[in-house]
């Protein structure tokens, strides 16, 4: 959405190829904005990978692309054949960092907000906690007891729904079974909480940093929580992975400190993914998460490009775009920029 919306702010015609499991959704759009504009601007175009690819290679001005990193790639190397520029917005591992003096309330209630929401299927979703020693116990307990109130089901009321495809189910499930392997504990949650559809939230603690639960986006209803000593622990383990889009500080008097030492796209202090909802902020990540804009001034010059003009607008003094141009005149130019910037060694 952000993409279409820019794209078109900046004067843009637009082709929208949604993803194969949401078609209905990209004709959904296409049909009620059309409702309210007469000119075919924003269109729509359904399939598969080959649609995706195919699209790469249409001849269009610019690509706007929103998924994995994987496929990212693919997208690139596609656009690289007619050197079509691209618009990354990847997947995330991003981090929640709590520290010694942060609203501990707070910092729970916007941990499971941000590792769940969605059922965990956001890219900027809190899939790492990192908490000072002298919280953490407090903090984990408050965690669990939260979390527990938060549950999947195909009933009336759910606070979470379903993974949207088989295959995110199978990536869930190797990643904690993963963690545990290597030594990790499940406070609540783990293996049996990956269902056919539904995955019930799972905390897992004392999972290594280099496991897969920590290093790869998991893109479901699961967090690791971990212990650091202090925030230069925080920071270099939240700045561990290839990955690097969004990131959260509770703390009441560092939050901006730790914020400014984040290696990602955006950082929320005090809240969670909030820098999603301010207009005027860009939105996009680093490494492996992609790069370029959207949202904001930014946002609007992704969906356009630069012209330089000149105009003469009166003749000048000294021409010195010419082969006419004499050693007087070069001397005389010499002058004029030693009064201007100083003396040069190279001058003669």
């Amino acid at each position: 959405m952000g993409s279409i919306a820019y794209a078109l702010a900046a004067g843009n015609a637009v082709v929208f190829k949604p993803s194969e499991y949401t078609p209905g959704i990209g004709q959904w759009l296409a049909a009620t904005f059309a409702e309210v504009c007469d000119k075919p601007v924003l269109q729509v175009v359904t399939g598969y990978g080959e649609t995706g690819a195919a699209l790469c290679r249409a001849g269009v001005d610019k690509l706007a692309f929103t998924g994995s990193t994987a496929t990212g790639k693919r997208v690139m190397a596609a656009c690289a054949e007619t050197l079509t520029p691209v618009l990354i917005e990847a997947g995330g591992k991003d981090a929640m960092i709590v520290d010694e003096d942060a609203d501990l309330e707070a910092a729970v209630d916007a941990t499971v907000w941000g590792a769940c929401s969605n059922a965990g299927q956001t890219c900027a979703g809190v899939e790492r906690v990192y908490v000072h020693e002298r919280v953490y116990d407090q903090f984990l307990d408050k965690l669990v007891t939260a979390t527990k109130d938060v549950t999947a089901l195909d009933a009336p009321g759910t606070k979470v729904g379903p993974i949207t495809m088989p295959s995110q189910i199978d990536i869930i499930r190797r990643h904690i079974d993963d963690a545990l392997a290597r030594g990790g504990r499940a406070v609540l949650g783990g293996p049996d909480a990956v269902g056919e559809r539904f995955v019930q939230p799972t905390i897992l603690v004392d999972v290594p940093e280099d496991s897969a639960a920590v290093q790869d986006e998991t893109f479901g209803p699961t967090m690791t929580v971990t212990k650091v000593r202090d925030m230069d622990e925080a920071v270099r383990l939240t700045n561990g992975t290839r990955y690097a889009l969004g990131s959260s500080v509770f703390s009441k008097k560092n939050g901006m400190a730790v914020a400014e030492q984040i290696r990602s796209g955006m950082t929320a202090v005090n809240s969670v993914l909030s820098f999603a909802g301010i207009p005027s902020l860009p939105f996009g990540g680093v490494g492996d998460s992609g790069f370029g804009r959207i949202h904001g001034p930014d946002g609007l010059k992704e969906f356009c490009y630069a012209k330089a003009i000149s105009r003469q607008k009166f003749k000048a003094p000294m021409v010195l775009t010419s082969f006419g141009r004499t050693e007087k005149q070069d001397k005389q130019f010499l002058q004029i920029l030693t009064l201007m910037h100083g003396r040069s060694k190279t001058l003669k």
